[in-house]
């Protein structure tokens, strides 16, 4: 049975619809169906059936999905037991990493594979963790740069493996008219009045402000979002409110912001996951040292 067939079936399952595993595996829905057709003809049973307006596995389509799992990730064990055996660091990598870490460690890191692993081709994507852990687990990324806060975990699926690179303090951006912006250090409860600019509702990020301030009694008041962090620095700037500044890919602060350290200090924990079968890759070992010296280089603690 051919592998690529074998991993549609098993993204189908996995997402529950031909649509979403079309999606989920960056090719077109009839592409999906014709791969599922020709699996079909190859297992000689029925694998999908009419379900409404979609399909559903027969129990055909279960089982045969279940082992495609199991085979799916021996291959890429084999895989990674191949280039351990080489030795070397080499063939694709694909690496996504959340907006702030592939500015702030992105040039580097990849600027040192290139340089050291010239037969490796790694190829980089700016993704939030929320979308970039469920594409780890799916195999569409080898590796993902993701981060979690001091005071709030985010939980791993199943499967991954992690290596710390770094921890980022993070400062509170204000308005160079506020009452604070010229204090050495604050306390989070100094801001209870204010007005926030901070992440979209439903991000881990915001979960995590919402959740430290209310932690302190605090409801903040969160008056305007934006994804990017240079987005809500030029907010600030304009006199509209307070955000979280990282120091990780920061940068120059606009004119009429400053960043101001919190007395209890905030710090991003920011680590790299990949799936467990490939543990032993060189590929995976050579980017996360990288990754980690980019840490160093970007002086972020």
């Amino acid at each position: 049975m051919n592998l690529e067939r074998l991993r549609t079936l098993a993204a189908v399952a996995r997402h529950g619809s031909v649509s979403a595993a079309a999606e989920g595996l960056h090719v077109t829905t009839s592409a999906v169906s014709q791969q599922l057709a020709k699996l079909e003809r190859e297992a000689g049973q029925q694998l999908l059936a009419k379900h409404g307006r979609g399909v559903r596995l027969t129990d055909a389509g279960r089982l045969l999905s279940e082992h495609a799992v199991r085979i799916l990730s021996q291959v890429e064990v084999a895989q990674a037991d191949l280039e351990a055996h080489r030795g070397q660091a080499v063939g694709d990598l694909t690496v996504a990493a959340f907006p702030t870490a592939a500015r702030g460690l992105g040039p580097l890191a990849l600027t040192a594979l290139r340089a050291q692993h010239p037969e490796l081709r790694t190829r980089l994507c700016e993704m939030e963790p929320d979308d970039a852990l469920p594409g780890v687990v799916r195999g569409d990324f080898d590796l993902a740069v993701v981060l979690d806060w001091y005071n709030k975990r985010m939980p791993l699926p199943p499967g991954l493996a992690r290596a710390d690179l770094l921890d980022d303090v993070a400062d509170v951006a204000l308005p160079a008219g506020h009452p604070l912006a010229d204090r050495d250090e604050i306390d989070l409860e100094d801001l209870a009045d204010d007005e926030w600019i901070a992440w979209p509702q439903g991000e881990f990020c915001r979960e995590w402000l919402m959740f430290t301030m209310r932690g302190k009694g605090i409801e903040p008041r969160v008056m305007h979002t934006a994804e990017e962090h240079h987005t809500q620095l030029a907010l600030v700037a304009a006199g509209l409110g307070v955000a979280v500044a990282p120091r990780l890919g920061r940068g120059p602060l606009p004119p009429g912001v400053r960043a101001v350290p919190v007395r209890n200090t905030m710090r991003r924990h920011i680590y790299a996951v990949w799936r467990s079968d490939a543990d032993r890759r060189p590929s995976i070992r050579a980017a996360v040292r990288a990754l980690r010296e980019a840490g160093e280089g970007a002086g972020a603690g």
